[in-house]
């Protein structure tokens, strides 16, 4: 173990970290947004300024954090770390970002959840580079206006269209994450195979990948758990046997939809015939947080074509009948014979 700013950090998370991308050109797949911030990156390096304030979105695991490491380390700048939910107060983030130094990179995840006071604060930052400090309160206070090094933000969101529109129009660049196809989600998973000492077939890395949700997390989690089941129920080699035996025992299906997957469309065709049904419904059918379902579990479902978005609510698709073998109710429907026999069943 070792010790990181007074907490003790494992192993595990040091080759997590490790299997982060350090530059642009380590970085597989999105690579629209990598030509993009080589443009930007060369042309600010040959201005001599900072960056332009960037916005990254898109779903959880896509690789936004990773992104903003690599931003710093081809800026050839100190990045500072933190979240919205952890800067609750304006004194929260003075601290941050008085400690900048000229072109840092301040690194802001879940920036949604700022609050409405900590985004006020920000626009003067964002866009004069100053931050306003009242001192007293009542007739007597007075304001402090500190000056800042010119400074850039970098912004990830999961839900980019909770942003206010004065915070979101601040970002200069606003880029968004896809999910990864599969031939870049087997290169990823080739390279962290080897920064972990995976002996793996090609053929082996082959259904990691298709089950992957096309999302670099996910991928890297189900090769630590499939190279775990190789070392005891195996040889130690990732074949494309013992890849598809472990994905059978981590309940991963053949388009990657696991447990909570399968109980979310259960819920919405065999509870509410397909829909629709509304999301704080099925949060709480299936024991499971609403934010969860949306942000974690609905993109690659909706991606997928598993699953529509009405204003009504949610609906089972066609696709969703098919892959879970059942009947699709509308074709049913419009069988009445069938339909008045499994009513009466």
């Amino acid at each position: 173990m070792r010790l990181i700013s007074g907490k003790i950090a494992t192993e595990d998370s040091f080759i997590d970290f490790d299997l982060r991308p350090r530059r642009l050109s380590e970085f597989i797949g999105q690579e629209k947004i990598k030509d993009n911030l080589k443009i930007a990156i060369l042309a600010a390096q040959k201005r001599g300024e900072p960056l332009d304030h960037i916005m990254l979105y898109g779903s959880p695991g896509l690789g936004k954090t990773t992104l903003a490491y690599i931003i710093a380390a081809e800026m050839g700048v100190d990045i500072k770390v933190s979240s919205g939910p952890a800067i609750e107060r304006t004194g929260d983030l003075a601290a941050i970002i008085t400690n900048l130094h000229e072109g840092d990179i301040l690194f802001i995840d879940e920036i949604h959840r700022l609050s409405h006071i900590i985004e006020e604060k920000l626009y003067p930052a964002m866009e004069d580079f100053v931050f306003d400090i009242f001192l007293g309160k009542g007739p007597a206070a007075r304001n402090l206006r500190l000056n800042l090094p010119h400074f850039t933000l970098i912004g990830a969101t999961t839900r980019f269209a909770l942003l206010s529109p004065p915070l979101r129009d601040r970002f200069g660049v606003p880029y968004h994450l896809d999910f990864y196809d599969e031939a870049a989600i087997q290169a990823i998973l080739k390279r962290s195979a080897t920064i972990l000492k995976v002996k793996a077939e090609k053929e082996g890395l082959v259904p990691i990948a298709q089950r992957a949700r096309g999302t670099p997390r996910v991928a890297n989690r189900l090769l630590k758990r499939i190279r775990d089941y190789a070392q005891v129920m195996a040889d130690g080699v990732v074949t494309k046997e013992v890849a598809l035996e472990g994905l059978s025992k981590l309940e991963i299906d053949s388009v990657g939809l696991d447990d909570i997957d399968h109980r979310v469309l259960h819920t919405i065709i065999d509870k509410f015939d397909g829909g629709p049904v509304g999301l704080d419904t099925i949060a709480a059918s299936i024991n499971e947080d609403a934010d969860t379902i949306m942000d974690v579990y609905e993109p690659y479902l909706l991606q997928l074509g598993f699953l529509e978005r009405t204003p009504r609510g949610r609906v089972a698709a066609r696709l969703a009948y098919e892959h879970l073998g059942l009947p699709y109710k509308r074709d049913i429907q419009s069988q009445p014979g069938l339909w008045s026999q499994k009513q009466s069943s």
